[in-house]
Order: C-alpha cells, then structure tokens, then sequence
C-alpha cells in the first residue's frame, strides 16, 4: 500500500484516498406466487441501492443503501451531491467522512431520512476497505468475535394468509433450526389474532413468536389485540404505529405485558436519543442500511448499552447489508436477534452476492470469516437487473 507523509512527519495512507463512488440502483420483478401482503401493502418487486468505493489503491468496498420506496432517488443522492462531498477523503476516515456529510447535507437543508439512507451505503463500503486493507473481517476490525447470533425467520415473508398456510409456511424454518419467527399482523384484529394463536398452537411453547404490524394499528387496535398477544406469550409487537408518532407509543405502553420494538424507520443516533426519551420502546432496530451506517450503528448500540436496550436490527433488502448485520451483532455487547430474510424468492440475497448465513441447528448465524464483509458482489447481476421506476409494494 503507498504512503505519503505530511510535513509533521506522520503517516498518512495515501492509497486509501476515495477516487470513485457510484451507486447502482437495482430492482426485479417478484413472480406472481411469491408476493407477499404485510401492513404496507403487496410486494411486487425487490429494489436494493449497491454502493461502491473505490480508493486510489483500487482497493474496492460495497455498501447498501436501503431503497426507501425511492430507488433511483436514493442512488441518484449518493451519485450527486454525497460523491462530490466524499470523493477526495481517506477512506479509513469513516468518522470524517460521516461529520462531513452531516454538517453539508444532512444536518441543514439537507433531505432528512433520504440523505441517511444514502449515507449508509458509503459508510458500509467504507467499513469493507477498511478490512480488505487490514486483511481483517469486520467482526476482528470492530473489536468483537466470530460466535453464533441468534436469528429469527423474518424479512419480507410470513404475510397475511390463512392459519393453517401460515403454519405449513413456517413449519419447514422450524425444522431447519430456527427458533423464532415473526408473524405479520396489522390486518384485522380478530385475523391477527388467529394467526397468532395457530402458530402457538403448531409449534408449541418452544418457539418464540415476534409480531410485526408495519404502522398498521390505530391505538384502538392495539388496545384490541394486546390480550390475545399476552396470552399466547409474544416477545415483541414491533411499530404498531408509525416511527414519529410519539403520543400513540406513549399511550398504548401500558396496555399489556408485551414490549414494542421500533428502530428501523428512525435515522441517526439522534432520533434513537428520542426514542430513549420517551422510553415506550424496548427492543431497538436499527438498520445499518438505513440509519448512517455502520459508524452510526456502533454509537446507537452504545447508548442503547448504557439503558440494558438490545439491538435487534432490521435487515431485510440484500446480502450486502445481512452480511454486514451479523458483523456488528457480532462486535457489540448488547446484540440481540439477526433479522434472517426467509422469503421463497430473494435475488438480492441469493444471486447479488453469495448466501451471506447459514442458521445452524441452534436458531444461530455465523459471521463471514474474510477480509471485510467478506461478500463478492456479482455486479453482472447489477447490470442485467437495473432499477425500474414505481413501488416496490402497492
């Protein structure tokens, strides 16, 4: 690696200066059979934003930027106004690099939750050189250790469907080691809680049951369903109502015994500061993808560390950015479940990259054991699946 020194005599890594940044917005088509109905609606597509940096060594990193129903809106960011922030910078800088974007861009006149969307996927690329030019995965860069994370049967999967489908779904996730799941509700009341009480009823008390409503109850609603939650023993009922709405949280806290979980709809440490502040949510989600990357992960798991708050993030799009969430699970202290994506049909997880886990027989994902996230992107698959414009649920 070349290197330069300033005029105090330090050593700076001047092969490790950003030359290139693009973004490559990518989306495909779901086949019929496999779109699946949660409370924002039916999957018609999967859209991901792949985020590559280039250093003047030709040392390349990948990121993912969560698509935020926008794709070609969030790529389109990071190809404008961020690259023209960044490009030039040490990649190592991955603090610099975030406090730049903040002050220019995000902090003022910026585009609020856009601009940290798209600033996760630089800083997640920054992470992946950051490792290939050690020669260290990110678990090792990170201060942490390669060790089973518990995972549950999540992503875009287990929708709104009869009971007895909803079971035969999740019968097989059970039988290949997971030990939790996660169940759409955010219907109706009364569907949300057959589904419920099928999937206890199957699977018995050894299976830890997440319910997950995408901001689709009203108070009345959780008020509603919150006994039949607490008797069939739900770990979590995760964002109820939507992330700004503060007053519903508060109000709704206290209706049973279940907790909420929250996180993957609030960007930057400064809203989890609210979130802490409030104090209706107990199990945090942030989406490394989503939030400000992996350098603004590690400081929201470190405020959630000084509450006891575990960090369950949300992690549903890509290989990229599953790849990257069992690193940081696998570097902090209070990591809670990884989000592992079980839908039938995923590109983005099985064809962008190589399958970045494998739940073994305990319910747990192991980290990549190469050089920074330790995934290859296909960017073949780039090129034959670019971005179309609409939503990806409708």
């Amino acid at each position: 690696m070349s290197t330069a020194s300033t005029q105090t005599g330090s050593i700076v890594h001047g092969g490790l200066t950003i030359t290139h940044i693009e973004a490559f917005p990518v989306s495909y088509p779901l086949p019929e059979g496999d779109s699946v109905t949660l409370g924002i609606g039916r999957t018609v597509k999967r859209d991901a934003v792949v985020v590559k940096v280039t250093t003047a060594d030709g040392i390349v990193g990948y990121g993912e930027s969560h698509h935020g129903r926008s794709v070609i809106a969030i790529a389109t960011l990071v190809n404008t106004t961020l690259r023209h922030l960044v490009c030039g910078m040490d990649a190592s800088d991955v603090v610099g690099v975030w406090a730049r974007v903040y002050k220019m861009q995000l902090g003022s006149h910026g585009m609020g939750a856009a601009t940290s969307m798209a600033m996760s996927g630089i800083d997640m690329a920054l992470w992946d050189i950051r490792g290939k030019a050690t020669g260290w995965p990110l678990w090792k860069l990170l201060g942490g250790r390669r060790k089973g994370i518990r995972a549950y049967a999540g992503g875009v999967a287990l929708g709104y469907q009869a009971p007895d489908a909803l079971v035969e779904e999740a019968r097989p996730l059970v039988e290949q080691g997971y030990q939790a799941l996660k169940v759409r509700v955010g219907d109706t009341v009364q569907r949300d809680i057959e589904r419920v009480c099928a999937v206890r009823k199957a699977f018995g008390e050894q299976l830890t049951i997440l319910t997950d409503a995408n901001c689709g109850y009203t108070v009345q609603n959780a008020l509603d369903v919150m006994p039949a939650l607490d008797a069939n023993r739900v770990q979590w009922l995760e964002e109820p109502f939507p992330a700004h709405d503060y007053r519903s949280y508060q109000e709704a806290r206290g209706f049973g015994r279940v907790r909420f979980a929250a996180g993957e709809n609030h960007y930057t440490r400064f809203e989890f500061n609210h979130l802490l502040s409030e104090g209706a949510v107990s199990y945090w989600q942030p989406d490394l993808s989503k939030c400000g990357g992996i350098t603004e992960g590690l400081r929201i798991a470190a405020m959630a560390s000084a509450h006891k708050i575990t960090i369950n993030p949300h992690s549903a799009m890509s290989g990229i950015n599953m790849a990257a969430t069992i690193h940081f699970l696998s570097a902090i202290e209070n990591h809670g479940y990884f989000e592992a994506d079980v839908a039938k049909t995923n590109f983005l997880r099985d064809r962008l990259v190589e399958m970045p886990y494998q739940v073994d027989a305990n319910g747990e994902v192991w980290a990549l054991d190469r050089p920074g996230l330790g995934v290859e992107v296909d960017e073949d698959f780039i090129k034959a699946y670019p971005a179309t414009d609409g939503p990806a649920y409708i």
